[in-house]
């Protein structure tokens, strides 16, 4: 097994993908998932400016987030692909006003420099990583992709906060286990029971499986706890989109995923 496939973003004790990272049928493969994405984040919320683009040779998902009226926004995860990830807030005339990374591995944190420096917002992550944040050249060479430098974070964040974009509402919720300081962020509906919301879980929950914790600052303990708590508060009807993959919702993880179905 190669260092790239041990840095995959599936849970340790699933089956992993056989094709090899960075290849053309893997990019491929990760655009028609970007297609479905787009399709399904519009659907379940309309009012929403919301583009998911798979970045970087791990294909992570970044989030564009914009309020349709004020045209603020907040980028999730831009681990790479700057470019790219420029030309979506471009094309819906977005003033980006927060840069929030979920955890601090690279195909999640690679290119907020560059796109801090393109568009001035701040960089948010919770403390808890700073230290995985050092790693970043160790990270680089695990996954054989050069290091992006230093990454200056503007601000900590963690359970309480609320970020703003416009007149969308985030609430930062901490869900360790992954990495000691990973987040995710939940935009709920204005109705509990009739409204979707959606979450961000970085690479804590993802379709079928979960975040995995053989690397520096995992832990099996606390990304249980957290995953017990996420899917116990949150409304069935929540739109997940994972850091990597498909999206999914609380309601089918709590049903189909193994490592949530109470035995």
């Amino acid at each position: 097994m190669t260092i790239a496939r041990q840095f995959h973003w599936r849970g340790s004790r699933e089956k992993r993908d056989p094709r090899p990272v960075g290849t053309p049928e893997t990019r491929r493969y990760f655009s028609a998932l970007a297609t479905r994405n787009s399709v399904l984040a519009t659907r379940y919320n309309t009012p929403m400016i919301h583009e998911i683009i798979p970045v970087g040779p791990l294909q992570c998902n970044c989030s564009v987030i914009g309020d349709e009226t004020t045209h603020e926004a907040m980028v999730i995860d831009p681990g790479d692909d700057t470019e790219d990830v420029l030309a979506l807030i471009q094309k819906h005339n977005l003033q980006v006003k927060q840069i929030v990374i979920t955890h601090a591995h690279i195909d999640h944190v690679g290119g907020a420099m560059k796109l801090r420096a393109a568009t001035g917002a701040p960089i948010l992550l919770n403390q808890n990583d700073y230290a995985l944040l050092k790693m970043l050249d160790a990270q680089a060479a695990w996954i054989g992709m050069p290091a992006p430098g230093k990454v200056e974070i503007d601000r900590s964040i963690g359970d309480g906060d609320k970020l703003t974009a416009g007149s969308l509402q985030a609430h930062v919720i901490e869900t360790p286990g992954h990495t000691q300081g990973s987040i995710c962020l939940f935009f709920p509906g204005e109705d509990k029971d009739k409204d979707e919301h959606k979450l961000i879980a970085g690479d804590t929950l993802f379709a079928g499986s979960i975040g995995r914790t053989d690397l520096p600052g995992g832990s099996t303990e606390k990304i249980m706890r957290s995953l017990h708590n996420l899917v116990g508060s949150l409304p069935d009807n929540t739109l997940v989109i994972p850091g990597h993959g498909p999206l999914t919702t609380i309601g089918e993880e709590k049903q189909t995923n193994p490592f949530l179905i109470k035995r």
